[in-house]
């Protein structure tokens, strides 16, 4: 079965039609699928769904989709970082489910594991807890959270081999592998691709049997917030 492809628009074929969900992988700017997102752009597709920590900054990453108003309701944790989100979320052109940041990962992780539900202490009497479902058990109440199946998943990983065995770097790690496992098809971009057998086992974040497709490109590796002190008098 080949898994990679030569280019992210070529990976995207036939797998973009409006309306879907998709959960993208990436924290701020770390490990983000940039160029599957501008592949995105480019097609055109929209009334979009999108599962992901944040969206991007102003004008990159996922950003770049609240810029073409292709992006319908974000599913997200965090939003500080991009004004335009802001704007489009006050004057009522953008819908917001906001979850709590380990909730959002669990509920990834939970759909990729074919597992429908869950129930977390997470938010008990907070608005995220305004109707859902609360239990109680030991005396402490919990809330009923649904895990995520997205029509796609876009995530970024560090290497890859052919199969799709998936190595992450650092805080890449965090939110591309559930990111990666709830989608009904998977597509990564990577740095590098590896011969196959050539990743130690034991150093495999993500197997293949998740992966679908795969592109190798180059990439900006942007920083969120550049935070420097005075040079020191001499």
């Amino acid at each position: 079965m080949k898994k990679v492809y030569g280019s992210a628009a070529e990976a995207l074929d036939g797998l973009l039609h409006d309306g879907m969900l998709i959960a993208a992988g990436g924290f701020g700017l770390c490990g983000i699928p940039e160029l599957l997102i501008d592949a995105i752009v480019e097609s055109k597709v929209g009334n979009l769904t999108i599962a992901s920590n944040n969206c991007g900054v102003d004008g990159f990453g996922l950003g770049k989709l609240l810029d073409t108003k292709q992006i319908k309701k974000m599913m997200s944790s965090y939003v500080g970082e991009n004004a335009e989100f802001m704007r489009q979320y006050l004057s009522g052109e953008l819908e917001l489910e906001f979850n709590p940041q380990g909730t959002l990962a669990e509920r990834m992780r939970a759909g990729g594991c074919g597992i429908p539900g869950f129930y977390t202490k997470t938010g008990v009497g907070t608005v995220i807890a305004e109707g859902k479902e609360v239990k109680n058990w030991g005396g402490q109440d919990y809330i009923l959270e649904e895990g995520i199946f997205a029509d796609l998943s876009i995530v970024k990983a560090w290497k890859a081999d052919d199969t799709g065995n998936l190595v992450f770097r650092k805080t890449a790690r965090n939110f591309n592998p559930p990111a990666a496992m709830c989608g009904k098809i998977c597509v990564v971009e990577v740095e590098e691709i590896v011969p196959r057998g050539s990743i130690d086992p034991d150093h495999i974040h993500l197997p293949g049997i998740y992966v679908h497709r795969i592109i190798q490109g180059e990439h900006e590796k942007r920083i969120e917030q550049r935070t420097t002190r005075k040079r020191e008098e001499a």
